[in-house]
């Protein structure tokens, strides 16, 4: 009996510590993510060790893009026209990112945000986990990365 106890009060005390993500906290999104593991609803991961691609987020009072940007040896991203329409929307204690494009819209709630995480989980309950990126800059010539 006391181990059925201790175990609910183990899970009890991981569902109170749930991060509550603010609006305050919604500019720790802006800037560039890297992916880094894809958990799915089996609870199987796959891991990522090199990205040819980062997600590029710039939000401002609740509104932005997300786009895909591909970074360069020289410390730069190659970047096309092309991006996501998002929303940022607060909804019974929870935060999702509402996208849309010319054909489709979609949803993902975000589930962990800070200056170096985010966490986002979609319809299909396969969680995203990302890292905030930097530039890279193999070439070493000294050169400030932009």
């Amino acid at each position: 009996m006391k181990k059925i106890f201790g175990i609910l009060f183990i899970s009890l005390l991981f569902v109170a510590c749930k991060q509550k993500i603010q609006s305050a906290d919604i500019v720790n999104l802006n800037g560039y993510w890297e992916i880094e593991k894809v958990t799915f609803d089996k609870g199987s991961d796959k891991d990522y060790k090199i990205n040819e691609s980062y997600d590029f987020f710039e939000i401002k009072n609740n509104k932005g893009i997300r786009k895909k940007v591909m970074p360069q040896l020289d410390g730069t991203f190659l970047v096309n026209d092309t991006f996501e329409n998002v929303v940022v929307r607060f909804a019974d204690d929870k935060v999702f990112l509402d996208y849309s494009t010319s054909y489709m819209k979609w949803s993902e709630e975000l589930i962990a945000l800070s200056a170096s995480e985010l966490v986002l989980l979609n319809k299909d309950k396969i969680e995203y986990h990302y890292k905030k990126a930097t530039a890279i800059n193999l070439l070493g010539d000294g050169k400030e990365t932009k």
